[in-house]
């Protein structure tokens, strides 16, 4: 079984490739990924070695690379496993996760947003239709529901109510996705996805920028009353959920998947919990100008992915939240390269320096 990994250097890409590599019938694992400041090499070093992974580097929204790495064809160059062979065949299966995934940047600079997340689709897409590719897992997100009051959970026919640049361009490749399916038989299955966090994750994220804060000392911001919701899902627990959808998910169909109310906290008993495990005081807690925008409350219905998948999260947040803070402690040269990436420290001098600054 060929495997191709679009993302596959990012957060949860790089935990997916690492899955699928432990998989008995898998033999061979392709990562598709453009490098940008979030998806990194180093993410990827543990099967740097391993003969049976090649990275393609390429942007997803390059209708010319999507038809190489879907025809089975690696980019002179572009392999940077010397191990790994030239070719590989056509993938047996695609897993969708290349995207540009975060809020705060969508609301500043949209354009990258739309040329990525749905170009970028309809590019991968079409690439599927002409190699007649025989499955498509496309990775979507809980936030193309938008907010919902509680005890409202969204179902995956709950119709999309989209509020940042962000969760509209995810919403417009999820109907990309589910277009193909029914207008070409594309065998596209959806996946839309809670809040998830853990080993990895780039540090402009609530949970790992709070943990270099924290670590260095610093303030660390909380948006408005920091009472937002979310439904917060462990790495290993989401990528476990994208494997059963491919296994036993039925082309056309969409799965909710995320660990429900019992997982589900307010930004700010995250933030605590977090500075308790560390042992740093809860003063460095910061409340400062809100998100233009931001969405209460997310909320998602898993049970069609429990029913028809199996799927269980098997993670508490607490547990989740110790390794990961373990994980970046133990990881400080990685973060610090993160933070050191592209125009990362503009960004996070942007977004918070103001916020930050005494009135």
């Amino acid at each position: 079984m060929h495997v191709l990994v679009t993302g596959g250097a990012g957060f949860i890409g790089s935990a997916l490739v690492r899955r699928l590599l432990a998989e008995p019938d898998v033999t061979r694992v392709t990562t598709l990924d453009a490098l940008t400041y979030a998806g990194r090499r180093e993410n990827l070093e543990d099967v740097a070695g391993d003969a049976r992974h090649a990275l393609i580097v390429g942007d997803v929204a390059d209708d010319a690379v999507c038809d190489r790495a879907l025809g089975g064809g690696v980019p002179s160059g572009a392999n940077a496993n010397p191990n790994a062979t030239a070719t590989a065949g056509r993938p047996d299966v695609v897993f969708h996760l290349a995207a540009e995934s975060h809020v705060d940047r969508s609301i500043e600079r949209a354009a990258v947003f739309v040329t990525t997340n749905v170009q970028g689709t309809r590019a991968l897409l079409d690439a599927a239709r002409r190699h007649a590719t025989p499955r498509f897992v496309h990775v979507s997100t809980d936030e193309v529901y938008g907010p919902l009051a509680a005890p409202e959970r969204a179902r995956e026919d709950q119709p999309f109510r989209p509020s940042s640049p962000y969760a509209v361009t995810k919403a417009a490749a999820d109907m990309l996705a589910q277009a193909y399916h029914r207008t070409y038989t594309t065998p596209v299955t959806v996946v839309r996805m809670a809040n998830c966090y853990g080993p990895r994750q780039f540090p402009e994220k609530l949970i790992p920028l709070s943990i270099a804060r924290a670590l260095a000392g610093e303030a660390i911001p909380v948006y408005g009353d920091g009472q937002q919701v979310r439904e917060w899902m462990y790495v290993e627990d989401a990528v476990d959920g994208l494997v059963r959808a491919w296994r036993s998910g039925v082309p056309g169909d969409a799965y909710n998947v995320g660990p429900g109310e019992a997982e589900a906290r307010p930004n700010l008993r995250v933030l605590e919990l977090l500075l308790d495990r560390l042992a740093r005081p809860r003063a460095l807690l910061r409340h400062v100008e809100d998100r233009p925008g931001h969405d209460r409350r997310y909320a998602i219905d898993a049970a069609r992915a429990r029913a028809q998948l199996g799927w269980a999260p098997r993670t508490p947040l607490e547990e989740g939240l110790s390794r990961t803070i373990d994980w970046f402690v133990a990881n400080q040269a990685w973060l610090r390269a993160a933070l050191d990436s592209g125009d990362t420290a503009r960004f996070l001098d942007a977004q918070y320096g103001r916020r930050l600054r005494p009135t």
